[in-house]
């Protein structure tokens, strides 16, 4: 059967940098650090007492306080992307088939902010088993995808994805392949993620997989650098509105890119570690590449997953070292991770959005807190290191990986008719 091509119509982002897409933007252009000491909770005892939190975000200058109180903050995140793209898309008319959109949404954890509040609750008690008739529906991960879709009476395909870190780069994926085969005519698409609280940095804290530079919170998340101890944790989300071109065409709607191919892979290496040769990263890569019928000599850039953390860059620059081989000098690397943090179930969505952005204005952002070189990190690859880059950019490729080994890839490209 011929596939259906797929172009994203509207964008909507929640992020440390800015609480709308344009605003998200600008700060990668400018090279903005999103990190800061954390202000929701006493972090005395933490080693890791910074985050990229959002800035100036009331939940409600956007939803009545009874109804804020319905929903854990990773949920209240994904209703306001979602807002902004169906917005920013023009989706709504009165000629629009509900039953032909729908929503796939993402988070790596979900409602963590009401786990651990009502358990905290519990346990301070008298053991009698008192809890919230909301706490299952606050926390269960499916309620933004729900939620989106009751608030606008989408009634196509409808669920959550969970890959952990690779969460919402496998919501857009499902979300690509439903349209391109037939079975919608376009899907509000991305993730959400709110684990900047106790229970959220003192796990990531045992694990030692959080960045421990309180000196410095702004240059804390330093991908591919030699001094790189961590990273650094981020909240938010972001929501796209993939469409049908063929559908986007008839209503005149404006198309910021195509996407053009995606794939993904497992490592089945290891729980948390990545693969140390990046097999999984590269398998991902070379699916995504042969889904979008384009060879490495079709990429101008990358936006890796880059954590910042010393097995993940080392493993994730050997796999495109090895992707791009004699090509890889004229490939544009960088990781905006270095200025939103790590929004963990979100990042995929977000750093989608920064490759389309980039797409569209021809401008690479950097990745920030660049000092010292890492011999053990790929060198034959072309960083955009501390400032932004102008260059013309067709396609790029987004990568994002999680816990467990998942791996996802999505290709992006100008868009012509």
């Amino acid at each position: 059967m011929k596939l259906r091509r797929v172009v994203v119509t509207g964008l909507g982002a929640l992020t440390p940098l800015g609480n709308t897409a344009p605003d998200f933007w600008r700060g990668l252009v400018n090279g903005v650090s999103g990190a800061g000491p954390i202000t929701r909770f006493d972090v005395s005892k933490f080693k890791t007492k910074f985050a990229c939190e959002l800035k100036d975000f009331d939940p409600t200058n956007f939803f009545d306080r009874k109804e804020v109180r319905k929903f854990d903050p990773f949920t209240l995140y994904g209703m306001v992307c979602a807002d902004e793209a169906v917005l920013d898309s023009g989706l709504i008319s009165d000629t629009l088939d509900f039953d032909r959109v729908g929503v796939i949404w993402a988070s790596g954890i979900g409602g963590m902010t009401t786990i651990f509040d009502e358990i905290t609750a519990f346990a301070s008690g008298d053991g009698t088993p008192r809890f919230s008739p909301l706490m299952i529906p606050k926390m269960i991960a499916d309620i933004p995808a729900g939620q989106i879709s009751i608030r606008y009476g989408f009634r196509g395909p409808n669920f959550a994805t969970v890959s952990a870190c690779a969460s919402s780069a496998n919501a857009l994926i499902d979300a690509f392949n439903y349209i391109r085969l037939g079975m919608a005519d376009a899907f509000v698409t991305g993730g959400s993620e709110a684990a900047i609280n106790v229970m959220g940095v003192g796990a990531f804290n045992a694990m030692h997989a959080l960045s421990t530079r309180n000196d410095d919170p702004a240059t804390a998340s330093r991908p591919f650098d030699k001094d790189r101890d961590g990273f650094v944790m981020g909240e938010g989300g972001g929501a796209m509105i993939f469409e049908d071109l063929e559908h986007a065409l008839a209503r005149g709607a404006k198309i910021y890119a195509e996407v053009a191919g995606a794939g993904m892979s497992a490592d089945a290496h290891h729980i948390v570690a990545p693969h140390p040769e990046g097999l999984g990263a590269l398998n991902a890569m070379r699916s995504a590449l042969r889904d979008a019928g384009m060879t490495v000599n079709d990429i101008d850039h990358v936006n890796t997953h880059g954590t910042s953390t010393p097995l993940g860059d080392i493993a994730e620059t050997t796999a495109l070292g090895r992707l791009f081989g004699d090509h890889s000098s004229k490939v544009y690397v960088n990781s905006t991770k270095s200025m939103t943090g790590h929004l963990l179930g979100a990042a995929g969505v977000v750093e989608a959005m920064a490759s389309i952005f980039a797409i569209q204005n021809n401008i690479i952002p950097p990745t920030i807190n660049h000092f010292t070189d890492d011999l053990e990190v790929d060198q034959t690859l072309s960083y955009v290191f501390n400032k932004a880059l102008p260059t013309t950019v067709n396609t790029a490729l987004s990568n994002t990986f999680g816990f467990g080994g998942h791996n996802a890839t999505l290709i992006f490209k100008k868009f012509v008719q």
